[in-house]
């Protein structure tokens, strides 16, 4: 019976696309799901790739099926359902056979995982995948973790399978243990902050501006063309101006505004505080996601406090305007994540390949876009810490950052939250002082606490004057 390259369980939309495009590329996939007749229904809907589908009846079945050394791919939803699979799967493997978590998985669940199947002689793989139903059925991008040799073994399948970038494939080892499924977190963070960003700019558009629907989709249309060319400006386009079949009205009026998440943006901030890392613009977009679900006392804050009349006068801003708020918006919003991941690579000692990771980034996943090529290359020739700085993205910043401004202080002004957008560029303006209020604050906090405080003029750690000389440390 064993003839299956790998092994493959959970067949929802992501574990069935990818099924196929395993199938697709040449390889033999057995696959299972704990939905009865999940698999024969892949099977029998798969036309010429059916005969590269093994469907199996059950666990034991599906390891029965595979080459050794067996490689077992789970895309089932994190959490407890990963550590069932696992205690399930691990008395029918042998050593040296290698279990890969595809899902959404917090990157300190497959810290532990690694750790605790080690002593089984069990290899496991941490991978996460971006790109949709689309990038896992046509080739998606993938960061994985754990053992280099494990990933060595079912690379010839991961980056055939996976998405390519002028010949460089979207697929790669990043580090141990949980260092593949940690870039996935901040990237999916990043991915939160773009949404929000854009979804900013267009509420400005039409909403405040008044531009009709269709004129929108056209200037999205526009953008892609250009420095902003990305794949979620481009859906952004395409919805704009798409229709409503059953009402024959614009698809966005009859979409209600309660934004959905599944934990990876909130993953990404509690892992930023502990690093220390200032990731403000993902923290304001995953912000709003929460503040979106709160419809009921948004629409009483609205009766109470009167909500804005949503009619701008058309001068105050251009399409021009709003590209370079976005271009700024989303260089800073890449400069926070990659800062973020120079010091998780710090702290978990992963040396993870910051330009690398941009590469993986420029197909199949949903942040794709043209921006990230230059950024991968500002990150392997520059000498400093923080991506704005980069020359390249120092001179577009000089000249985008005043139209950043504009458009924050017209929402602003008019009463429209621009959460994303005010959060990036308040962090421009810190970054660019070289003295801020947290004087201020490290007075108070000698002033109540006798914690101290460093001084301008020399070295050393001192109290103010409010600290008697007997009380100072």
């Amino acid at each position: 019976m064993a003839h299956a390259d790998i092994g493959l369980i959970g067949l929802g939309t992501m574990g069935g696309m990818l099924a196929l495009n395993i199938a697709d590329h040449g390889f033999t996939v057995a696959a299972v799901d704990a939905s009865e007749g999940a698999a024969d229904r892949l099977k029998a809907s798969a036309g010429s790739l059916a005969s590269s589908i093994r469907a199996c009846a059950s666990l034991a079945d599906l390891v029965q099926s595979l080459t050794a050394p067996r490689s077992v791919l789970l895309l089932v939803p994190a959490g407890q359902a990963v550590d069932d699979l696992i205690g399930e799967l691990i008395p029918l493997l042998d050593s040296g056979d290698t279990i890969i978590d595809a899902g959404n998985s917090n990157f300190r669940d497959t810290q532990r995982r690694c750790a605790a199947m080690r002593s089984d002689g069990v290899r496991f793989l941490g991978v996460g995948i971006s790109g949709g139903a689309e990038g896992a059925r046509f080739g998606p991008a993938m960061m994985a973790g754990g053992e280099a040799d494990s990933w060595g073994r079912v690379a010839p399948i991961m980056t055939a399978i996976s998405a390519t970038y002028e010949g460089e494939t979207c697929a790669a080892w990043l580090g141990p243990d949980g260092a593949g499924h940690f870039v996935k977190s901040v990237h999916n963070g990043i991915e939160y902050a773009d949404m929000q960003m854009i979804a900013e700019v267009h509420a400005i558009m039409h909403d405040g501006l008044r531009i009709p629907r269709t004129q929108v989709s056209e200037i999205f249309h526009e953008w892609n063309q250009g420095p902003l060319a990305s794949y979620l400006i481009e859906i952004t386009a395409k919805i704009s101006s798409t229709m409503d079949p059953e009402t024959d009205r614009p698809i966005l009026d009859v979409i209600l505004d309660k934004a959905g998440q599944k934990g990876t943006g909130r993953w990404t901030l509690i892992e930023a505080q502990h690093l220390g890392a200032n990731v403000s613009v993902i923290e304001a977009a995953v912000a709003a996601r929460n503040m979106s679900a709160a419809l009921p006392q948004r629409i009483r804050g609205a009766e109470l406090f009167a909500g804005a009349s949503g009619n701008w006068p058309e001068a105050d801003l251009t399409s021009n305007d709003l590209e370079h708020a976005l271009i700024a918006g989303k260089i800073i919003c890449y400069a926070q994540g990659f800062d973020m991941l120079m010091k998780a690579s710090e702290e978990f000692k992963w040396k993870l390949p910051l330009p690398g990771i941009a590469k993986l980034w420029r197909n199949g996943c949903i942040i794709r876009s043209g921006m990230l090529n230059d950024m991968a290359n500002a990150l392997e020739s520059a000498d400093q810490n923080n991506l704005c700085f980069a020359p390249s993205f120092a001179n577009v910043l000089i000249n985008s950052a005043p139209k950043l401004r504009q458009t924050v202080m017209a929402a602003l002004q008019n009463g429209t939250p621009v959460p994303a957008l005010s959060a990036a560029l308040c962090y421009f303006d810190t970054l660019r002082s070289a003295r801020t209020s947290a004087n201020m604050i490290q007075a108070q906090r000698d002033f109540f606490g006798a914690h101290g405080f460093e001084r301008t003029d020399r070295h050393g750690t001192f109290h103010g004057p409010w600290i008697p000389d007997d009380k100072a440390e």
